[in-house]
Formats: C-alpha cells, sequence, structure tokens
C-alpha cells in the first residue's frame, strides 16, 4: 500500500499574516505545499512557526492573506474539512485504547455513526459489517507499512517512544490527508532513536507522497530530512531554499548566523578587511569550520577558549575590532592555549559577502576597486 490519496493536492498560503491586537505573530508569509514535497520549516523559539502551521491546518484564523488548496480558498474551512493531518510532539495517543484502536479512531470517526461505533454493532447490518471491515483492512495495511502488526493489542503505556511515534504517524496517515503537518516531532527522543526516526519519516514521505511539513528549531532535523526548506525569522519567511543551497548562499547575515550548527562568522565592514579586501566596505563571512588557524594567515586573533567536543574542537578568538569568532578544529588537533596570537587564513571560496546597509547577499568588490 501506499496510502496516497486519489488525487494530490497543493496546500499553500497566499500572503498570511496572523496578529494578536498589536502583535504581529506571522507577517505576510507565503508558503506551498506541492505534492510528493517535503518541505521544512525553521526558525528560533517564538518566530511564528508553529502559528503559521495552525494556520495551515484551519485551527487559526488569519488577520489577512488566504489558505488555498489547489487554488481554491479554504481560508474559511474548518481543520476537519480540510483533512489535513498532524502530529505534535506529545503524539496525543488515547491511553486507553489499543494501537489498532487509535490508528482505526479517525476513519471510525468519519465513516460510523455514533451507534455504529458500539461493540457488536458490525453484526446488525451487513453494510455496518463491511464498512468495519473496510477499517480493519485499512488499519492493517498501515501497521504493515510502520511495522506495527504485533503490536496492535498494546496501550500506548506499553510502547517505546519510538513507537507510540508510528502509531501517531499511522493514525495521521490512515486518512490520506491533503497534507502532513508535523510540529517538532521529534524533540522528545534520544539522539540514537531521533536518527533512525529521521530515515524512518523521510522513507514513509517517498512511500506516501503525501506533501510533508517539518516545523523544527533543530536544524539538524531539517537539513536531513526536507527537500526545501523555509527560514522564518521574526514571522517573517527569509529564505526557501533546497538544503544545500541554503546553507551555501546564504541570502541575509541573519540566516547565515542562523543556519550551521556553530553560526557563520560575521566580521562588519572595516574590520572584514583583514579577511578579503572587499571587506572594507561589505560585511564578510566565514563558516567556523572554513576558519583556519595558520601562520601565513592575513588575519590577527587572540584564543579566548576551547571546547572539546569528541569530533571537534571548537576555538573561539578575538578577532579585529573584538569581533568574537569560532574555528572548529578536528577533535584529534592539538589545540593553540588560551591567550595565545594566531592568525587565521580564510580561503576565498568559503567567503561570503553582505551589503551592510539592505542586510542582503552581495558579489564581493574587486580586489583593485576595494584598495
Amino acid at each position: 500500500m501506499n496510502g496516497s490519496p486519489a488525487v494530490q493536492q497543493t496546500l499553500s498560503l497566499d500572503g498570511v499574516t496572523r496578529r494578536y491586537g498589536d502583535t504581529t505573530a506571522v507577517r505576510d508569509v507565503s508558503l506551498a505545499l506541492h505534492p510528493g514535497q517535503f518541505t521544512a520549516l525553521i526558525g528560533a523559539s517564538g518566530c511564528g512557526k508553529s502559528t503559521t502551521l495552525k494556520l495551515l491546518a484551519g485551527l487559526e484564523a488569519p488577520s489577512a492573506g488566504q489558505v488555498l488548496l489547489d487554488g481554491r480558498d479554504v481560508t474559511a474551512h474548518s481543520a476537519a474539512a480540510r483533512n489535513v493531518a498532524l502530529m505534535f510532539q506529545s503524539y496525543a495517543l488515547y491511553p486507553h485504547l489499543t494501537v489498532y484502536d487509535n490508528i482505526a479512531m479517525p476513519l471510525r470517526l468519519r465513516r460510523l455513526t455514533a451507534a455504529q461505533r458500539l461493540p457488536g454493532a458490525g453484526l446488525v447490518a451487513p453494510r455496518v459489517r463491511a464498512t468495519h471491515a473496510a477499517i480493519r483492512a485499512e488499519v492493517g495495511r498501515m501497521a504493515e507499512m510502520l511495522r506495527l502488526s504485533p503490536l496492535l493489542g498494546r496501550k500506548p503505556g506499553q510502547l517505546s517512544g519510538g513507537q507510540q511515534q508510528r502509531v501517531a504517524l499511522a493514525r495521521a496517515l490512515v486518512r490520506a490527508p491533503v497534507a502532513f503537518l508535523l510540529d517538532e516531532p521529534l524533540s522528545n527522543l534520544d539522539t540514537q532513536l531521533r536518527a533512525t526516526m529521521r530515515d524512518e519519516i523521510r522513507a514513509l514521505h517517498r512511500a506516501t507522497g503525501h506533501p510533508f511539513l517539518l516545523v523544527t528549531h533543530d536544524q539538524a532535523d531539517a537539513l536531513s530530512m526536507a527537500d526545501t526548506v523555509a527560514v522564518m525569522i521574526d514571522g517573517a519567511i527569509v529564505q526557501t531554499a533546497a538544503p544545500r543551497e541554503l546553507y551555501a548562499r546564504p541570502h541575509t547575515p541573519a540566516v547565515a548566523a542562523f543556519l550551521g550548527a556553530h553560526g557563520m562568522n560575521l566580521l562588519p565592514p572595516g574590520p572584514g578587511a583583514a579577511l578579503h579586501p572587499a571587506g572594507r566596505s561589505l560585511q564578510v563571512g566565514i563558516r567556523p569550520e572554513d576558519l583556519r588557524i595558520d601562520a601565513d594567515g592575513a588575519c590577527p586573533a587572540t584564543v579566548t577558549g576551547i571546547a572539546f567536543q569528541g569530533n571537534e574542537t571548537v576555538v573561539t578568538l578575538r578577532g579585529p575590532g573584538d569581533a568574537r569568532l569560532l574555528a572548529v578544529l578536528p577533535g584529534g588537533a592539538p589545540p593553540p592555549e588560551p591567550g595565545k596570537a594566531v592568525r587565521l587564513l580564510a580561503p576565498r571560496a568559503a567567503l561570503h559577502f553582505f551589503d551592510p546597509v539592505t542586510q542582503t547577499r552581495a558579489a564581493p568588490l574587486p580586489a583593485a576597486a576595494a584598495s
């Protein structure tokens, strides 16, 4: 079973704003979830990510703009009418129901009356029996897809965190939703299980073809799972791109500083000239993993701290203009002593340049013009 609906549809926000009194949580956001596409929405806590998810799902109403389903305005439609599947970090399983009953619940609510859902109701009328049989078959196929078949008789309290998550996924997907929205679904898992569930969710997306939206503050989740990543800062989406493109060519200093395990080093005009002549008029950025401690380097700095982290050592430095810089060394490399004066080398290909006025990505000035 691939679990896909007969017709795949695009769910999107078009210029959506959400205000709460004088506070604007989401500003003029446009975002499209296409069939077969896995999108991640990332940003710091409080930036408006979860509000954006609720606007797509129909749990919040926009103050301005539209929610569209294949171009049709569904802004006034309820969450149920949009048929959008949601999964939150709590999983929200019914603790008193078995795994089977948790997965079957959406189908029973949609296809059976309250009376028809009572125990033994399937013995009364052939049509009701057929509906119960169809539900059993669909739950069975979904359980097989997510490796839950041996667990159908258990209750959530008897399951591991990863098993509970797979039950929540199954319950959401059994409805053949228009889109599948995940709000921080991996935050409750330990590191090893988190990596496993990333692979499982990605494989599930490929198998079903549903549009997926992952809302998370964790960049590793977003960059490793999504085809497209949208970065949200202060309620606005500031850049949307494929993960590699986003990492390699951030459009603004804010995106550059946010993205990456340690964030990009940014030197203002003037001090930035120590890394490249164009830094006299442009802001210069370099990622910590690309900044080298080298006696031949042109940029002077002083080591202020060392943090050994197993596979890498993070060196904190004070650079030109008292700028705080980070350099990442291989874990086995001997680090310099705190307080030591060093020189830093920045490969030209690894440098990023930003206009200090427009705060947007810029091409470097020719060396002759910069001098």
